[in-house]
């Protein structure tokens, strides 16, 4: 193990994290919620961070929760992170004139708000597909833990306003977002999921 993280080890690339900001897990990271995960900063403070992570798509939908959104097109649930597993939070691009009390995270996407509003917003007949995503739970750091983890190289930032991060999901969308970052995080790409299976 010790080899793989000397071949694929690197630094990072000393952007500072912020509101609305992309963290992208190293490839070394075993942890069921972050292995090969994108995370969206939704808040970021002196105080500490909590994120999303937007890639770990699950087998549950909203629909399944509230009998007048069955007859709707599925609504899947992401696993936002360990943090509050039972609560459902959202993002959306649809802004907090039609959502109210929605956090402004950057020139494109909300963070909640009204759940009442963003219903009657679908029983109303808009499509909602690509303008909201669903996630169980969050990702928190206390204060300094994030800075921590990014020094140890365990997080590489990215200041991408990517409109896909409402469509984005799967390994495939990590290794696109290190892809994106240039040349040299190509390499963490081709690092094995399970080193110890090869």
């Amino acid at each position: 193990m010790t080899m793989y993280n000397n071949i694929f080890k690197i630094t990072h690339n000393n952007v500072l994290p912020a509101q609305g900001s992309i963290l992208i897990s190293e490839p070394f990271l075993q942890d069921a919620y972050f292995q090969r995960s994108v995370v969206l900063l939704v808040e970021h403070t002196q105080e500490g961070s909590m994120g999303l992570v937007l890639n770990k798509k699950t087998e549950l939908i909203v629909n399944s929760f509230f009998p007048d959104l069955k007859e709707f097109p599925d609504m899947p649930i992401y696993l936002g992170g360990p943090v509050s597993p039972n609560r459902l939070f959202f993002i959306h691009s649809l802004g907090d004139l039609i959502i109210p009390g929605s956090l402004k995270i950057n020139e494109h996407l909300y963070f909640d708000g009204s759940f009442d509003a963003l219903k009657r917003y679908i029983l109303n007949g808009h499509d909602i597909e690509g303008k909201v995503k669903f996630f169980l739970g969050y990702s928190g750091w206390t204060k300094g833990q994030l800075h921590g983890e990014i020094t140890k190289n365990s997080w590489v930032v990215s200041h991408a306003t990517n409109r896909n991060l409402l469509i984005a999901e799967g390994e495939a969308f990590w290794k696109r977002s290190l892809e994106s970052l240039g040349s040299q995080y190509e390499t963490w790409t081709k690092y094995p999921k399970d080193p110890y299976l090869n």
